[in-house]
């Protein structure tokens, strides 16, 4: 018996009427054995009046669909995201949770203590190990879980098996989400396996596509503010380039501090030598060093570092301190700026207005400042260029 948290069945031959229609064949959606769903008594609309005066039972639920939904960012994310904490505190959420066959009771428990949260915002939460319901009309796809490296393992094994999983992911994308979906892949090696994905969904534009290194700029935000001596709110302009890996640039060049009320270049307030030797390596491996202190890999700040990227594509980065706007760090799709090939997935400075990311140009790294930086960019762009053409060897996209 399948279960959902409130909500209708799902449909299989018609769409929920504020969905769009799927893009593949009739076939697909009419598959005589769709996969494990499940469904039970449950809604969390909220009424009117409630949420600070805030009336959202008029406004059509977004859809949000987190795959490795039973895992520890998936759990880390959902319960933010039902509280608002990533579309707006006026904005109702359908949440699909989208696991694996041993996984799906766990990810069930989650979907309880979700209804047991009695969320306001959250209109109902499906449970299922099929992506062609799990996507069925998204708008927004959190692309979790990945299979990750293990002892022993090649790389090209590793590729292989995230293909598997993108692969399949991209396709179902393609054929059943919204028009208008927004995709961040947080599952590593994230910048590759959104390539896959993306390249499975010829009728989605490129650009809805991204991979997570938002947690890297967030990371690269925290080192600096530490360093200087000031909050996180007095750092302004860090860049990071490139793959979500240890080649990772974090670029401090264009990045500015306000100390003592007063904005200055960081590379005034901190010197080149601890950029270099320290803050660069420790961003790039801040993720080995949790693990072995932690035991576990991020999962809070990782959650959390989506959570920021999708509310800031879907709601627009807003204003920086000087009135422009607001910059930050994604991986989207290139169109050739700064030298990374078109069609990379490669972390940029970017802006969103609510639309569309946006790279912001005339920010190359600045060599005079820090006299590496274009070998940086170019070591970090050619992995990406590797690990594209290794999946293209495997026939991966």
């Amino acid at each position: 018996m399948p279960l959902s948290l409130g909500g209708d069945r799902f449909p299989t031959t018609a769409p929920h009427p504020r969905q769009s229609p799927p893009r593949g064949p009739p076939a697909a959606r009419g598959d005589p054995n769709p996969g494990r769903h499940r469904r039970g008594p449950f809604t969390g609309r909220r009424r009117a009046g409630q949420n600070g005066g805030v009336t959202t039972q008029n406004r059509a639920p977004q859809t949000v669909t987190v795959t490795g939904a039973a895992g520890n960012i998936g759990y880390a994310l959902l319960f933010r995201i039902a509280a608002g904490q990533m579309l707006g505190e006026d904005t109702p959420v359908r949440l699909r949770l989208l696991e694996i066959p041993a996984a799906l009771k766990a990810a069930e428990g989650t979907a309880m203590e979700l209804a047991d949260c009695a969320f306001g915002l959250l209109d109902s939460v499906d449970v299922t190990d099929d992506p062609s319901q799990a996507f069925d009309g998204t708008h927004h796809a959190l692309l979790v879980g990945a299979r990750p490296r293990t002892a022993g393992m090649e790389r090209g094994d590793l590729l292989q098996a995230n293909g598997g999983i993108f692969g399949p992911q991209g396709r179902a994308i393609n054929e059943h989400a919204d028009d208008a979906v927004r995709v961040v892949v947080v599952g590593n090696p994230a910048n590759t396996n959104a390539l896959i994905a993306q390249q499975h969904a010829p009728d989605v534009p490129a650009s809805r596509f991204t991979a997570l290194t938002r947690l890297d700029h967030n990371r690269a935000v925290a080192l600096l503010a530490a360093k200087a001596g000031v909050t996180v709110e007095d750092v302004d302009g860090v860049t990071i380039w490139g793959n979500h890996s240890a080649t990772q640039f974090p670029d401090l060049t264009h990045a500015r501090v306000r100390v003592d009320g007063k904005w200055k270049p960081a590379l005034e307030v901190v010197d080149t030598a601890w950029t270099g030797d320290e803050f660069i390596p420790r961003v790039a491996q801040r993720g080995a060093e949790i693990i072995s202190v932690r035991g576990a890999s991020s999962a809070a700040s990782a959650a959390s570092a989506t959570i920021d990227h999708m509310r800031d594509w879907a709601l627009g980065t807003g204003t920086g301190p000087d009135g422009s706007a607001r910059r930050t760090s994604a991986a989207i799709v290139s169109d050739g700026s700064y030298g990374v090939p078109e069609g990379l997935i490669s972390s940029f400075p970017v802006t969103s207005d609510g639309g569309e990311w946006q790279i912001v140009q005339d920010l190359a790294p600045d060599e005079a400042a820090l006299p590496d930086a274009g070998e940086r960019l170019a070591a970090t762009v050619a992995e990406l260029e590797s690990e594209r053409d290794a999946v293209k060897e495997l026939g991966l996209i």
